[in-house]
């Protein structure tokens, strides 16, 4: 039996991560899923948003299943946690946010987001199917801000060799298992000199490693036009930290938005999956939440851990539900609520 953490999160967390613990179950899946605490209620209830129970489980594990979680925006909150080091000392760090606070702490380092189209999903485009890579672990998200007066704040951006180089033989050998033949590596090396440039010729020199695989590069302003222009033309991108964030939403928005999005971020020995919108706390509770995106993520999980028939039954399951849109969420242009799609899948499970 694999063992998952899960954390249900803040919001619809709660309801769309019970929706895809309820699918990956009915699908037969050989897992125990642990929960454990994480979000705005752990900081109410444990005076942080993360305590030490959300570390101690996923050392045990290796692997999550995490609903999306709030930060406040602006201001000086930090989330500080106390950790022990390699020598057993007690170390005190913060961090900007909750998300950033667990990608550091458990050295995940590449961020993938999968986009493509579904069917049944109603989107501009036809043919999409893009791969998005994006390096987790520097650039502007390290979190270096300061206020130099009360008029000016700047932010340090950060980008190494070594990071660039293992986010770029990461993808290249994603690619390869897959079997996907062209990646694009995106910067804006023509103003960031220094550090774009840093990136983007890392990433090259890596990929001569891999003679079968196309490489090609793009500025980032010139990427995002030919997104929203021709974006079935991309096979797989690489970006770095700031850009990759930005770019894998609006890449989103070209397949039905956030709510087909799922995702997740790996490091030497560990991974976590999530989807990739926000906590909705407008429509939390009510049952209106598309649970798509966190069964989607589910489904990455299990690939992950060589679960992959029951990740193929439940695409099959959740594509035969989206192609009926007998039973999907508003958003997806149906009537029912989050229990009732999920419920749909399941029947389909359990007849097939």
């Amino acid at each position: 039996m694999h063992q998952i953490t899960l954390i249900a999160g803040d919001g619809i967390g709660p309801e769309v991560t019970g929706a895809a613990r309820e699918v990956v179950l009915a699908a037969g899946a050989s897992v125990v899923f642990t929960e454990v605490m994480a979000g705005l209620r752990a900081e109410q209830e444990c005076g942080t948003p993360l305590p030490a129970t959300v570390f101690d489980s996923i050392a045990r594990t290796k692997t999550v299943l995490k609903g999306p979680t709030q930060t406040p925006f602006g201001g000086d909150y930090r989330v500080y946690i106390e950790r022990k080091d390699a020598e057993g000392r007690l170390v005190e760090r913060d961090y900007p946010s909750i998300a950033i606070t667990l990608r550091k702490e458990l050295g995940l380092f590449v961020n993938v987001r999968p986009i493509r189209n579904y069917p049944g999903v109603t989107s501009r485009f036809e043919n999409v199917n893009l791969l998005i890579f994006r390096e987790n672990s520097e650039d502007l998200y390290v979190g270096r801000e300061r206020m130099i007066d009360e008029d000016t704040a700047e932010a340090i951006k950060v980008v190494t060799r070594g990071a660039s180089e293992r986010v770029a033989r990461f993808a290249l050998d994603y690619m390869r298992a897959l079997g996907r033949n062209r990646l694009t590596i995106v910067h804006k090396a023509n103003v960031m000199k220094m550090t774009d440039g840093l990136f983007l010729k890392t990433a090259q020199e890596t990929a001569k490693a891999y003679p079968y695989i196309e490489i090609n590069q793009r500025v980032i302003d010139a990427l995002c036009m030919e997104l929203v222009m021709k974006p079935e033309e991309f096979d797989a991108l690489l970006l770095p930290n700031l850009y990759g964030d930005i770019v894998s939403d609006l890449a989103a928005g070209l397949v039905g938005g956030l709510g087909v999005a799922p995702g997740a971020n790996f490091g030497p020995d560990c991974a976590m999956f999530e989807a990739v919108h926000g906590t909705a706390p407008d429509i939390a509770g009510k049952d209106m939440a598309n649970p798509m995106a966190m069964i989607l993520s589910a489904v990455m999980m299990l690939r992950y851990i060589g679960e992959t028939i029951a990740a193929d039954r439940i695409e099959a399951a959740l594509s035969q539900v989206l192609k009926e849109k007998k039973y999907v969420t508003r958003d997806l242009g149906g009537t029912v609520g989050t229990k009732r799609m999920t419920q749909a899948i399941v029947e389909k499970l359990q007849k097939h």
